[in-house]
């Protein structure tokens, strides 16, 4: 089962609470990235002491290796993985996009070929939804059209129209063969930076009807304000009583823009990504440990940082460590950034509840020094 319930909001920001099939959710959340049902660096043992309530697998990887017949024999990628928590597994669309040479978009599905060993696979709105369910994932995307950046307005219709095919064929299956298990399903709104395309596909996915909603195809090379003005037009068209989910986005600053736009659900391979090369997120921007002048700094990553490797471990010491190659390095950047952002959700959520986000929002972002994101 999967309700929303709506709290409080503080302008265009909510606070809410996501219950999927026994787990709670409180939104905004943001959601780490474990692609191949494991968030890189870190056990799900450890993931679980952070407090995140839900990650997110990929449909397209999990799919290639080890395989969806693995995965269903083992009880599903819950027991799979030894995480008790709850699952949103990506389609895998944009994986497919990002292959550019490999694939091809046909009107029945899209075909391409694996990255690991170039052998041909299909894949219809069917049967990713299949595949998603055979992993017992509690939230399913369905499968969707990520339109590059740029793209003209034509392109992105065109990529539209077999979106929203491909949603109502999904919405097709889930009803025929899921609506009684635990698979939920959200709807993927696209129409890249065409304010008109992006209404129409709320509009249609609303009539389909979903259980939650999801804007894509933002964070594929435009700029940031593209992105913003896109999230800002399209947001308020989004039902109110659904989940909100902005896909892939992003660095802090952009999820407490996110927030204050209305969105209740993130994601990004930043916090990992970064921390398995050295760089560390703080409130006042990111830090790269791995340089010279933090080798006799004896400092925690963040003074402002309550989390494990905070109080325990210094700057110099996660700097020694990665100039060592110690695999110790990139848990521990890991564990802190994750901690980061998910602190930075819950204070954002705690200032929607006191109907202060506004003021939240404006001293984080004037102390975070995003500038220093463009060396990542």
């Amino acid at each position: 089962m999967l309700t929303f319930q709506l709290e409080k909001t503080s302008a265009a920001a909510r606070a809410g609470t996501l219950t999927v099939n026994g787990h709670i959710i409180p939104t905004p959340i943001f959601m780490p990235v474990g692609t191949a049902g494991s968030v890189k660096a870190l056990p799900p043992t450890d993931l679980a002491l952070l407090g995140a309530p839900i990650v997110l697998g990929n449909t397209y990887h999990l799919y290639l290796r080890p395989g969806t017949d693995i995965v269903r024999r083992a009880g599903g990628l819950h027991r799979f993985s030894g995480w008790n928590g709850a699952i949103l597994t990506d389609s895998g669309g944009y994986q497919i996009f990002s292959l550019q040479e490999l694939r091809k978009i046909e009107a029945e599905g899209v075909r391409f070929r694996s990255h690991l060993d170039g052998s041909e696979h299909f894949f219809t709105p069917e049967g990713v939804y299949d595949i998603q369910a055979a992993l017992g994932s509690d939230i399913a995307m369905v499968l969707d059209v990520c339109t590059p950046y740029p793209a003209t307005e034509n392109q992105a219709a065109d990529d539209l129209r077999t979106t929203l095919d491909w949603a109502r064929r999904s919405r097709e299956r889930y009803q025929l063969v899921g609506a009684k298990g635990p698979t939920h399903q959200f709807g993927i709104i696209q129409g890249s930076v065409y304010p008109a395309l992006r209404q129409q596909s709320v509009e249609v996915l609303k009539t389909v009807g979903f259980d939650g909603y999801a804007i894509g195809g933002l964070s594929v090379g435009e700029p940031k304000n593209f992105m913003f003005d896109t999230i800002s037009t399209t947001a308020p068209l989004m039902p109110v009583d659904r989940p909100r989910y902005l896909m892939g986005v992003g660095t802090p600053a952009d999820i407490v823009r996110g927030i204050s736009l209305g969105i209740d659900m993130f994601d990004c391979v930043l916090p990992t990504r970064n921390g398995r090369n050295g760089m560390a997120f703080t409130w006042d921007g990111p830090i790269p440990v791995k340089a010279a002048r933090y080798s006799e700094d004896f400092g925690p990553l963040d003074p402002d940082c309550s989390c494990p490797v905070c109080s325990n471990y210094t700057r110099a010491y996660i700097r020694h460590l990665f100039n060592a190659r110690e695999i110790a390095a990139m848990m521990l950047t890991t564990r802190h950034n994750l901690f980061f952002y998910l602190d930075l959700v819950h204070r954002a959520r705690l200032a929607i509840t006191m109907d202060r986000f506004d003021q939240f929002a404006r001293e984080f972002l004037n102390r975070y020094a995003e500038v220093s994101e463009a060396n990542e």
